[in-house]
Formats: C-alpha cells, sequence, structure tokens
C-alpha cells in the first residue's frame, strides 16, 4: 500500500471511529448513569413535562426531529412548562437553539400555586435570547448566559453561537453557590442569600417579588415568550 492509501485508509477508520463513539441525542453514557444524571427528556415523548401550575402540557410545545420544541404561542404569563420533580442542589445540562430574534429562558426552583402567575414570581432565570437580532437593545443583564435581571455574564469569557446554531448550557447550585456555563465556559458565579444578593434585589426588577429567588428547591422550567427554541439532552443530577 503506498502512502497516500495507508493516509487514506487511516482516516476512513478514524472517521468510523468516531461515529461509532459518539453518544446518541437523548441517552445517558454509562458514566453518566453511574454519576447520577437523570434524563428529562427522552426525544421522542414528552413524559414528565407540564404547564406551569397546570396537569398538561400546553398546546405551544411539542416534539420535533428529537428536540422539545416551543412553538412561540407563549408570552410574559402563560405557556411556560416545567418538569414534574422539584430539584435542591443540582447540576443541570441542556442543549438549545433559538430562532432570530428568539427570547427564552431556564428557570430553576420554581413554586407553583395560585399567587404566582409565572415561573419568575418565584425562580431564577438562566436567560436565552438572541444577543444579536433581537429587536432592541440589550441591557447586560438581559442577555444570554446572564441571571436574568441579577447578575450579567461574562463578556470576556462567553461564547455564544448565533441563532439557529445549537448552544450548551450548564447550571450548577450548591449549597446557595450558583455558576451559569455556555459553551463549556464558566460565564457567571454568584451566591444567594447574601447581604450583596439581597441588596440586588431589593433595588431591581425583583423588588415587588418578595420570594423571588428564595426557594432552596423547586421545579425546573422552559420558557415560551413567544419565539421558536429547541432544546435537546436535558438531564439533571442532584449534588
Amino acid at each position: 500500500m503506498n502512502f497516500r492509501r495507508l493516509i487514506g485508509a487511516i482516516g476512513i477508520i478514524t472517521l468510523l471511529y468516531s461515529c461509532s463513539t459518539k453518544q446518541v441525542d437523548n441517552t445517558l453514557s454509562s458514566k453518566e448513569k453511574k454519576d447520577g444524571w437523570e434524563l428529562l427528556f427522552d426525544g421522542s415523548s414528552t413524559d414528565g413535562w407540564r404547564g406551569f401550575n397546570k396537569g398538561e402540557l400546553p398546546s405551544g410545545w411539542r416534539v420535533e426531529d428529537g428536540t422539545l420544541m416551543s412553538l412561540g404561542k407563549g408570552g410574559d404569563i402563560g405557556g411556560d412548562i416545567v418538569y414534574d420533580k422539584a430539584f435542591g442542589d443540582f447540576e443541570f445540562s441542556v442543549e438549545w437553539k433559538i430562532s432570530k430574534g428568539g427570547n427564552s429562558g431556564i428557570f430553576y426552583h420554581i413554586k407553583e400555586g395560585s399567587d404566582y402567575k409565572s415561573p419568575y414570581y418565584t425562580a431564577p432565570e438562566y436567560q436565552l435570547i438572541d444577543d444579536i437580532g433581537f429587536p432592541g437593545n440589550l441591557e447586560l443583564w438581559q442577555q444570554t448566559g446572564a441571571d436574568y435581571a441579577m447578575h450579567p455574564a461574562d463578556g470576556e469569557k462567553k461564547r455564544l453561537n448565533p441563532a439557529g446554531q445549537w448552544n450548551t448550557t450548564r447550571i450548577i447550585f450548591k449549597d446557595g453557590h450558583v455558576q451559569h456555563w455556555l459553551n463549556g465556559k464558566k460565564i457567571v458565579e454568584f451566591d444567594v442569600w447574601t447581604d450583596e444578593w439581597k441588596s440586588l434585589k431589593a433595588n431591581g426588577k425583583w423588588k415587588d417579588y418578595p420570594e423571588y429567588g428564595m426557594m432552596k428547591e423547586g421545579l425546573i422550567g422552559l420558557q415560551d415568550h413567544g419565539s421558536y427554541i429547541w432544546f435537546k439532552n436535558i438531564k439533571i443530577r442532584n449534588l
């Protein structure tokens, strides 16, 4: 075999090996199972998901091509969904892409009840938005990766793929310490319930929401804020 054929054969073998070892979407590897990860979406059904303060899934959500997809029928109030299991300290991971000009978010520690019209009445939000194509100017605390209206993302570390391309998000909550990750980079880090945190809350958007951010456990939620967004590989583990 000549040199060119040898190189070609090595390339084919490498490609085949890479394809065979790549993890299938919406599954858990043996290591993830051992480490305690739980899959929240299997790629084919909406089992476990329902509307906020509702018993069924809103019509604005469906499964499409192995993704959990929002059709953009929601707004500031209504359309958001929750996974029907509470978590306290956790690590959460998800892949997502958003339509041009889109707006969405990931909530955690959601509390339900008749006093709460939306998850954001109680739950912090990892912001998801088209930073570039969203109409109007966005404040730093409104941009992707921010702890919405509280802690902006670190712009020097942040690497956001544009609308229509996949991004990977991680949220870690452990003993009141919070981390937001985007595409492998830690872009937000803070502690809740400190004097600094209480001051931010009292002097900002959440000053009239006394229970915002006060829950030590609650539901995970995905926001439909009137735009198409796709989620896959949604997983979580207790810490």
